[in-house]
């Protein structure tokens, strides 16, 4: 096994294989490129506080914190009080396994084929271009996937989801608070359920879509840009309800008191937005659930 300490801004290579890569930093950020030629490259630009430990063993390249582990992240406390951060960049071969756990840190990984986990206290994490499965599990973090094909899964108490143009064949995503935003732009059915307690939930389909379509709010308000989906409901419950298409997909939704919107892709991109929601006589009219698409990472995007 080969180890480093990191105390100070350092560059390093490693020829030697790697197929797996965990990451844990506290503070900072941490930017991980899947490439599909070259060494192994690490470079830490900047770290305050306790030395980052690297070890290289037997595939397996781990930059993280000594006091740090893997086991019971989302409960760890910074018992001694550092004040410590870092900001770490990682070109790693795009079949490799990813763990990354970041405690009020950024997260970026790019480029990645292999299954990602990603696990965050505080910190926002951004996914771009994985096809691999992916888990993330947050307490307060945040989430967006940019143009994903492998299979998601969110698990959050009060971080909010964003997926743009998400094309795996599943979507799955459990929250209290958080809100939920999914685009989806796949011809393949793909298997959406999204479960929230009071956060918002808005679904953009394909036009034309195809997918059985089961959504409930027990208090919330709803709408749908859909005329072959049916509305119903009486007192605070509401339901959208139908099969668009030939129903291959399913979209099932579900919150206590958060609004749900489903929405429609244009034909294309290059082709106006179609109109607002129909109003259902179930919620504002005048307001919509997201904001426009943001350019930045860290930004969540809209709908």
């Amino acid at each position: 096994m080969s180890e480093w300490s990191v105390a100070e801004p350092k560059k390093l290579t490693f020829d030697d294989p790697v197929t797996e890569l965990h990451v844990r930093l506290v503070n900072g950020t941490v930017n991980v490129v899947g490439v599909d030629e070259g060494s192994t490259r690490l470079e830490v630009t900047e770290i305050e506080g306790p030395p980052l430990v690297v070890t290289h063993k037997d595939g397996t390249l781990t930059v993280a914190y000594e006091d740090l582990p893997w086991k019971g992240f989302l409960k760890w406390l910074d018992r001694k009080g550092w004040r410590r951060g870092a900001v770490v960049s990682l070109a790693i071969p795009a079949h490799a396994r990813v763990e990354v756990g970041v405690v009020g840190a950024a997260a970026v990984v790019s480029g990645v084929d292999g299954p990602t986990v990603v696990k965050g206290v505080t910190g926002d994490t951004t996914l771009v271009g994985l096809s691999g499965p992916v888990r993330a599990d947050t307490v307060s973090g945040n989430l967006e996937a940019q143009a994903v094909t492998g299979d998601l899964r969110f698990n959050s108490v009060s971080g909010d989801l964003t997926v743009v143009e998400g094309s795996g064949s599943s979507v799955r995503a459990d929250s209290v608070s958080g809100s939920m935003i999914v685009d989806l732009d796949t011809d393949s059915p793909t298997e959406v359920r999204l479960n929230n307690v009071s956060g918002e939930i808005a679904v953009r389909l394909p036009h034309p879509a195809d997918a059985e379509v089961e959504v409930d709010t027990a208090s919330g308000t709803v709408s749908n840009a859909f005329d072959d989906l049916r509305v119903s409901g009486q007192w605070g419950a509401h339901k959208i309800t139908g099969r668009l298409g030939s129903g291959t997909g399913k979209l099932k939704a579900t919150t206590v008191s958060g609004s749900i919107a489903l929405l429609r892709r244009p034909p294309s991109e290059d082709e106006p937005w179609d109109a607002e929601p129909k109003d259902t006589g179930t919620g504002p009219s005048d307001e919509s659930p997201a904001d426009s698409p943001s350019d930045s990472p860290n930004d969540k995007k809209g709908l």
